[in-house]
């Protein structure tokens, strides 16, 4: 996440040369693209940490720093 970013709320991933953004709300592909593999693992740990990827979204917004969020 980036501070001051556009709506709607979303995070970055960068693998291997490929760079996308995923939808915080939806988990889905905003825009750029992953190997479908990679895509699966984002998703799964993205589900699992959805609520604190809203927070710092929330935190981001407001210039704040993001709080840390174990790994897959």
């Amino acid at each position: 996440m980036y501070f001051g970013d556009h709506e709607p709320p979303h995070f970055h991933v960068r693998y291997q040369g490929f760079n996308s953004s995923i939808s915080i709300n939806q988990l889905v592909i905003e825009s750029g693209e992953l190997p479908p593999k990679i895509l699966r693992l984002v998703q799964e740990w993205a589900k699992y940490h959805q609520d604190e990827l809203k927070e710092n979204w929330e935190l981001c917004k407001n210039d704040q720093l993001p709080k840390s969020i174990k790994p897959l």
